[in-house]
Parts: structure tokens; sequence; C-alpha cells
């Protein structure tokens, strides 16, 4: 008796998990400013503490939004397959620190600092997530417009970023389920028998020009459809005018994550950063 094929999950982004918590009720724009502010300490200090102290952060917020396991996709098994050859190309580098095994000394300096990019990535990775997962897209494009207000002196046109922010997150979604319509579609048309090398070559180039046109199409007909339903709703304007602002619970996060991020960055650049430094 065979047992049935797990099912894989795909990546699921741009799309709120249904819920009303502490971490949904943020102000957008809060947490746009708390990713960029992460976004700069992990670019100029990118050490174990700082990653280790977000990561903190990113399970903290998981827990408090009901993050569900089924919303991470599966890692296909290619992946680990790269990053596994990747750490062992890695520890080729060598570098401090040294271990000795036997009259040998092998240096974890290249595998660390592997491990440690990749965290990092991991890391990056789940603060866009954690954002796309608890956060409509509807309140991106207000909370930007109220972002960028200090720029409208300067005759920068805010309010039209932020409504292309918008359309753009909106369509996104949108043309992944219909190419994966058109891929589906494809798959079930029968199998054709090609004689040569040279057919097989030529059916799949027009195959990918039919599918192309085929999505070229589909993107065409959906931005028709989106810009009736943003003509009937009162222009592009209605779009960035919602209100939006940051309420109390908005200046409780920043507090937490300032209080993290400021020890997480003491700690690497006095005792931690003197102990790897007498290393």
């Amino acid at each position: 008796m065979t047992t049935p094929r797990k099912q894989r999950r795909e990546v699921v982004l741009l799309r709120p998990v249904p819920g009303r918590t502490v971490i949904h009720d943020l102000w957008a724009g809060s947490k746009l400013l708390i990713v960029a502010g992460i976004g700069v300490l992990l670019t100029f200090y990118p050490g174990w503490v700082p990653i280790a102290a977000v990561a903190l952060l990113i399970v903290l917020a998981a827990t408090l939004a009901r993050i569900p396991r089924g919303v991470l996709p599966t890692v296909p098994r290619w992946l680990w397959f790269l990053l596994v050859l990747g750490a062992v190309t890695a520890a080729f580098a060598g570098g401090s620190p040294f271990i000795g095994i036997g009259s040998v000394e092998i240096g974890l300096g290249g595998l660390l600092n592997f491990l440690r990019i990749t965290a990092l990535s991991i890391v990056l990775l789940g603060l866009g997530a954690m954002v796309s997962w608890t956060t409509n897209v509807a309140e991106v494009a207000p909370a930007v417009a109220v972002l960028g207000r200090p720029l409208r002196p300067l005759r920068v046109p805010v309010d039209d970023w932020a409504v292309t922010l918008a359309l753009a997150l909106r369509a996104f979604p949108m043309l992944i389920d219909e190419f994966r319509v058109l891929y589906a579609a494809r798959s079930l048309r029968p199998a054709e028998v090609d004689k040569d090398g040279r057919s097989r070559w030529r059916r799949w180039g027009a195959e990918m020009i039919d599918l192309l046109a085929a999505a070229v199409t589909v993107a065409l007909r959906r931005a028709d459809e989106m810009g009736d339903a943003i003509t009937a709703r009162g222009g592009a304007g209605q779009i960035s005018a919602a209100p939006s602002r940051p309420h109390r619970r908005d200046w409780f996060a920043f507090a937490v994550v300032i209080v993290v991020c400021g020890i997480a960055l003491a700690l690497e650049l006095t005792v931690l950063g003197t102990s790897s430094t007498r290393g």
C-alpha cells in the first residue's frame, strides 16, 4: 500500500492572516518604519546578537498575531542541497576561530560567516512575511501618504507613489493566481510526441509564446477591471485619502523595538565586540 504524497504548501504573501490581534491592529506606517529601522540596523551591524534580537522580536510578534504554522511554505529539497553545498564550500575558506583535531587545525571562519549571512537572510524574509501576514493592503497607501507628508513642500508626488504602490500590491496576488490557472490549464493538455530534438525545442518555444500572450491578455483584463472598480469608487485619489495615523499601541511597539535593538547593539559593540577582538 502506497502512502499518499504530502502536499506542498505554497508561499502565501500579500494576504493577511484572518484575525484581530494587537499586531494586526498596529498602524501600517508603524510596521513599515520598524522594518526600515531594523533593516538599517542589520545593514551596519549584521552581528549574531542583533540577528538573534530581531529573530526574538519576530517570534514574539508571530505569537501575539497567532500566525499558524500552516502559512509557512514547504522548503524544497533542492534548496536544502544548495545550503549544504554553500556551507561546505564556505568551510574551505577557513579563518578564525580554529579548532584542533589531532595535529590538524581547521578554521571555522568561512562557515560561520555563511551561517550568519543565511540567518540574516531568513530574518529579513521573516520581517517581510510578518508585515504581509498582518497588514491589509488597503492600509498601506494611506500610511505611505502620511509618512511622505514632509516631502510634499518639495513637490514630490507622494500621493501618486502611494497609489502606485497600493495598486501593485493588490495586483500581485491576482496575477499569481491567474498564472497558476494558466499553468494548470497547460498541464492538462495531452503530451505531444516529438520526432527529434529540433521539433521538441520548436514546440517548447511555441508554447512559451502562447503562455506569454495569455499572461499579457489576463494582466490587461485585470487592469481594465481594476480601473473600472476604482472609477466607480471615486477615483484613484480615494485610495490614499483614507484616515490613517498611529495610536498609543504603536508608540508602545516602537518603545519595545528600540529597547530590544538598543540592548542588542550595546552588547555587540561592548562585551561581545571586545571578546571577539581579543579572540
